[in-house]
C-alpha cells in the first residue's frame, strides 16, 4: 500500500479532575479528608486513527487506580458522546498518585472494594461521597475521549528510550529470609534490596503535518506516591514533570504518563537518603521538582534524535480480550493467620469506636478519624482472605481486561495490577515489538507478586493483598506476548 493510505490522525486533549469540595483521599488504609489543593489532578486522552479504520484512545488519570465502576462509567458515557467508536477500543491508566480522590464505590473483578469508613464515623465527615466523584468525573473523562477524538488531525509519531533514576525497589531483605516493604537499611541485618530496578524512560512523541512537537507519552516503572501521607489533592511528581517539560518545550505540549510495570518499586529512597537530601538542598529542589526535572532531562535528551525518524504511516493494531488468571490458591493456614489479623483489628476498632461513642466531643480534634479508620479497614482487608478461600473452589480463576497496542514497531500492553517488575522485565525482554510500554493500573491496581517476594512475606506480598499470585503473572506474561506477537505476524 501507498504511505498515504496508512496516514495517521493524532487528537488530543485533556481535563481537571479536581473536585471542588472536600473528599477522602485514596491509598491509605486510614482514611484521609483533603484539606486543599496542593496542585491540580487531570486526565489525559490521545486518540489515533488509522487510515484503515483501526483506532484506539489512551487515557491516563491522576488516580490511584482505574476501578470497574469507573471504566464502565466512562464507557456509558461514550456511548453517547461518541457513538461512532467502540468503547472498549478506550483504555484508562492511572499513574497511583496516593493524594487523588478515593473512587473505589463496589467490589469490581478483582474483589477489592472502597469503603474505608464505617458508618460510625462516615457521618461526622462532611465529604463528597466517593460515588458522587466518580459521576462527576466519568462524563467528564469521557467529553475528553470524545474532543481528542474529534480534534484528530493528520501527523506523525516517534520513539525513543532514555534512562532515568526514579523508581526504587522498596522491599528490604534481612539475613533471616524476611523481607519488609520499606525496611529499615540500617540494620545489622540488612541483607539486600530484593529485586530488579528499572531505570528506563519509554518516550513516544507526536508531531502534526508541519513536524511541530505536540505530545508525549512518558513511561517509567514508578508510581507517583512521593507525597503519599499528605492530605492535600495532589498529582504528586507528574505535576512538577509536566510543568518543566512545558517550560522547556511549550506551554501547550500534553503529557500522558504512563506506569510500567513497578508493584515493587516507589520513588522513596532506600540507600544513600541522607545524601540525596543534601543534594536537593544544594539544588534548591524538592524531591518531586527533582524528579520532573530528571524525567525532563531524559526526554530532551532523546528528543533531538527521534524527530530525525518521524513515521508518519505507522502500522496501528488493537486487541482487548478479557484473561482468565490462576487465583493465588490460598491454605487453611492463609485464612486462619489472616483471622487473627482480622480479629485483633476487629478489637481494636470495636475500642475506638467505644471510646468514640463515649466522647463525641473527640470529633472537634484535627484527624479523629485515622485510628478508627486504619483499624476498620485492616479488619475488613484481612477479612477478605476467608472471601477469597471459599470463592477459589468454584472460580479458580479471574477474568481481567487487557490491552494490546501496536503503533508502528512500538507495543503498548496494559494489566489491572501493580505487576511486580520481574514479569515486566520478561515481558520487555521477549517482545517482538522494538520497545515496548508496559502500563499497569489499567484496573484496580491490586499487587501481583513473584514468588521470591512471597517467600519473603510483607505486605504486597501476603495473601490479603494479592488475589492474583505468581502463576497468574506468568500467565499474563505468556498472554501478552503471544499478542504482541501476533500484532507484528499481521504486518
Amino acid at each position: 500500500m501507498s504511505p498515504a493510505s496508512h496516514a495517521l490522525l493524532i487528537g488530543w486533549a485533556s481535563c481537571d479532575l479536581t473536585p471542588e469540595e472536600p473528599v477522602l483521599l485514596a491509598g491509605q488504609f486510614h482514611a484521609r479528608v483533603s484539606e486543599g489543593v496542593m496542585d491540580p489532578v487531570t486526565a489525559t486522552a490521545l486518540a489515533l486513527e488509522a487510515a484503515d479504520g483501526a483506532a484506539v484512545v489512551m487515557v491516563s488519570c491522576d488516580l490511584v487506580a482505574i476501578p470497574d465502576g469507573l471504566r464502565d462509567a466512562v464507557r456509558a458515557e461514550l456511548r453517547q458522546a461518541l457513538p461512532e467508536m467502540d468503547p472498549h477500543a478506550v483504555f484508562l491508566n492511572a499513574t497511583h498518585t496516593h493524594t487523588a480522590p478515593e473512587i473505589r464505590v463496589a467490589a469490581d473483578s478483582l474483589a477489592f472494594g472502597g469503603g474505608t469508613v464505617p458508618p460510625v464515623v462516615d457521618a461526622d465527615l462532611s465529604v463528597m461521597a466517593p460515588a458522587d466523584y466518580v459521576a462527576t468525573i466519568a462524563p467528564r473523562i469521557a467529553e475528553t475521549v470524545a474532543r481528542a477524538w474529534r480534534d484528530r488531525q493528520p501527523g506523525g509519531i516517534s520513539y525513543g528510550l532514555g534512562h532515568v533514576v526514579v523508581g526504587h525497589n522498596r522491599r528490604i531483605s534481612y539475613y533471616d529470609g524476611v523481607t519488609r516493604m520499606y525496611g529499615n537499611t540500617n540494620d545489622p541485618q540488612f541483607s539486600h534490596i530484593e529485586g530488579y530496578e528499572d531505570h528506563g524512560l519509554n518516550v513516544l512523541a507526536t508531531w502534526d503535518a508541519d513536524r511541530r512537537l505536540t505530545g508525549l507519552i512518558v513511561n517509567v516503572a514508578c508510581p507517583s506516591q512521593v507525597s503519599e501521607q499528605a492530605f492535600q489533592i495532589s498529582a504528586d511528581y507528574w505535576h512538577e514533570t509536566r510543568v518543566e517539560l512545558r517550560r522547556r518545550l511549550g506551554d501547550g505540549l500534553f503529557v500522558l504518563p504512563q506506569n510500567s510495570a513497578s508493584g515493587d518499586q516507589s520513588p522513596h529512597i532506600q540507600v544513600g537518603k541522607r545524601a540525596e537530601e543534601r543534594m536537593w538542598r544544594l539544588m534548591d529542589r524538592t524531591q518531586r521538582e527533582d524528579i520532573g526535572a530528571r524525567i525532563a532531562d531524559a526526554v530532551t535528551a532523546v528528543l533531538p534524535f527521534i524527530e530525525r525518524d518521524i513515521d508518519q504511516a505507522p502500522a496501528l493494531a488493537h486487541r482487548m480480550a478479557m484473561v482468565p488468571l490462576s487465583r493465588r490458591l490460598l491454605t487453611e493456614a492463609d485464612v486462619e493467620a489472616a483471622n487473627m489479623e482480622a480479629a485483633a483489628a476487629g478489637a481494636e476498632y470495636e475500642r475506638l469506636r467505644a471510646e468514640l461513642e463515649a466522647h463525641p466531643e473527640m470529633i472537634a480534634q484535627p484527624r479523629w478519624y485515622v485510628p478508627i479508620t486504619s483499624a476498620h479497614r485492616r479488619m475488613r482487608w484481612n477479612a477478605a482472605v476467608a472471601e477469597r478461600f471459599a470463592r477459589q473452589q468454584t472460580k479458580p480463576t479471574v477474568l481481567v481486561e487487557v490491552h494490546a497496542v501496536r503503533l508502528g514497531e512500538v507495543a503498548f500492553t496494559t494489566n489491572p495490577f501493580e505487576y511486580y517488575l520481574d514479569f515486566g522485565m520478561q515481558i520487555k525482554a521477549r517482545s517482538a515489538a522494538t520497545q515496548t510500554f508496559l502500563i499497569q493500573h489499567v484496573g484496580s491496581g491490586t499487587y501481583l507478586p513473584t514468588r521470591r517476594a512471597i517467600a519473603g512475606q510483607s505486605y504486597g506480598a501476603v495473601p490479603a493483598s494479592t488475589p492474583v499470585g505468581p502463576e497468574g503473572g506468568r500467565e499474563l506474561v505468556e498472554w501478552t506476548l503471544a499478542a504482541i506477537a501476533a500484532l507484528w505476524e499481521k504486518g
